[in-house]
């Protein structure tokens, strides 16, 4: 028996939807191209915020809000910025409505639009040219949570809708060599992040120049290989030189006595991140969640007949406090089958799902499930299950890991000389491709043809020279092409 109708392996865009709406995580709205995330899917949204929020604050960041509104004039001061986000702005342009022959219609035009947030560097450097007058106010470390608006016409469900939720840091420097050691570090965070607690495949890169951040001078990314072999952009932060701080006129008096431009770098990740979760670990009985992300390590749920009700509850509720200090559990008391409820949360991706009857009372152990063990079925004492929930927990995480990195692994291909070969390789499978790239423009139209795009040049590089794949000019430089979402 399967939780879900549809398999991976079989539509995986159709399996992708039913474990959303079966994890019961997010739902469509009625404004067209956004979303409604779901309290079971906002507790995963709060986990990867704590996790990142404490993290961005031991580096030395603190929180702040900016405007949801920024004036298009902002834009238009760094040009390559606003060409490279005006086909996906949302403009406000009255700020009224009236009534007219019985309908509403916009009214008061707004004498200047205003852009809805599609990212925030712009209005928050004109906030940071007020706040910086000497190096002594520098650096400034600011993260702000927020919504931001990229108009969308094609969505789907976390991965990319019209509004969605994220995080961006704008930091201020003295030097470059600060600001692109901010930009690095921070990029290194996101590779952990993406790597080590959500337990994907990712692959940490530069951005080639072409792909950039409109208006940055470097853009690292995070790459992550989802299991129909297509890769999503996980994370992004920006080196921007002193090119918004001249569009925003951020400057300070230096050491020297002299007025000079400041170095600004951004960074961001986004809901996106729970699409990632997804396609990363998700099998054909729902969703599959690391340890650190997941809302629950385990759920308990009693099995009541007649008169056991009374000893049952007790001994559950006295397990759900033993193992409170260990992890996060949570006690199921709700009117429902014991087998509607596990097939719930085996859907939703609970690591461990305990099963409690009158038998586990009598004989002090604790029969559950393991989630990622192909729904395995364990029988423990209870005093040994209690001592060994953090090796479990553990266990659970290394499964997860290894399974996704085997699948991967079985679709990165490295061996690929020719651009004849590529073309044949992205006709039978998809998958991450590692090939010779010189770096220029020429013949980048090959990849659209193959709907391929080069996702980044990779931090780990072989160095050996090659043939580049599209103009057969030797190089040493390799980078990753793959489909993408």
């Amino acid at each position: 028996m399967l939780a879900l109708e549809t398999k991976r392996d079989e539509n995986f865009a159709e399996w992708y939807q039913e474990v959303i709406t079966k994890a019961d995580l997010a739902d469509n709205s009625d404004v067209r191209g956004c979303m409604v995330i779901k309290p079971y899917g906002y507790a995963i949204w709060e986990r990867i915020q704590r996790i990142l929020d404490d993290k961005f604050k031991e580096l030395g960041h603190c929180n702040a809000y900016f405007p949801l509104f920024i004036p298009v004039d902002l834009f238009e001061k760094e040009a390559e910025h606003v060409a490279g986000f005006a086909k996906e702005m949302a403009i406000v342009t009255h700020h009224k409505l009236e009534k007219v022959d019985g309908k509403l219609i916009p009214a008061g035009k707004l004498e200047t639009p205003l852009a809805v947030r599609p990212t925030s560097e712009m209005i928050i450097g004109k906030t940071y040219s007020r706040w910086v007058k000497s190096y002594r106010d520098l650096p400034i470390m600011i993260n702000q949570w927020a919504n931001v608006v990229r108009w969308e016409m094609r969505t789907r469900l976390f991965l990319r809708t019209s509004e969605f939720l994220w995080q961006e840091g704008h930091t201020v420097h003295a030097t470059e060599e600060e600001a692109r050691n901010e930009t690095i570090k921070m990029h290194d965070v996101y590779h952990w992040f993406i790597k080590d607690i959500l337990k994907m495949y990712a692959i940490p890169g530069r951005k080639p120049e072409y792909d950039k951040f409109a208006g940055a001078v470097d853009t690292y990314t995070v790459e992550a290989m989802m299991q129909d072999g297509k890769a999503l952009q996980s994370a992004t932060s920006h080196y921007l030189g002193q090119n918004f701080a001249k569009a925003t006129n951020i400057q300070f008096q230096n050491k020297a006595g002299k007025q000079q431009y400041a170095y600004t770098t951004s960074w961001g990740a986004s809901t996106r991140l729970i699409g990632g979760l997804i396609m990363s670990h998700a099998d054909d009985d729902g969703l599959n969640l690391p340890s650190e992300i997941t809302p629950y390590h385990m759920v308990i749920i009693p099995l009541l007949r007649g008169d056991t009700t009374s000893a049952v509850m007790e001994y559950c509720e006295k397990l759900c406090q033993m193992l409170r200090t260990k992890c996060r559990v949570f006690l199921d008391t709700r009117d429902d089958t014991p087998q509607n409820k596990k097939w719930n949360y085996v859907r939703k991706g609970v690591p461990f799902i305990c099963e409690i009857g009158k038998k586990e009372v009598d004989c002090k152990t604790v029969f559950f499930t393991k989630r990622v063990s192909s729904l395995e079925r364990v029988l423990m004492p209870v005093e040994e299950f209690i001592s060994k929930i953090n090796i479990l927990i553990a266990e659970h995480d290394d499964i997860l890991y290894k399974k996704l990195n085997k699948r991967c692994d079985s679709m990165f291909n490295q061996d690929i000389k020719t651009f004849d070969e590529m073309v044949e390789f992205f006709q039978k499978n998809t998958g991450f491709v590692k090939v010779k790239w010189t770096g220029l423009p020429d013949n980048l139209e090959k990849l659209d043809e193959l709907s391929v795009s080069i996702r980044c040049i990779p931090h780990e590089q072989s160095g050996v020279l090659g043939k580049c794949i599209l103009t057969g000019h030797e190089t040493s430089q390799e980078v990753i092409i793959a489909r993408s979402y």
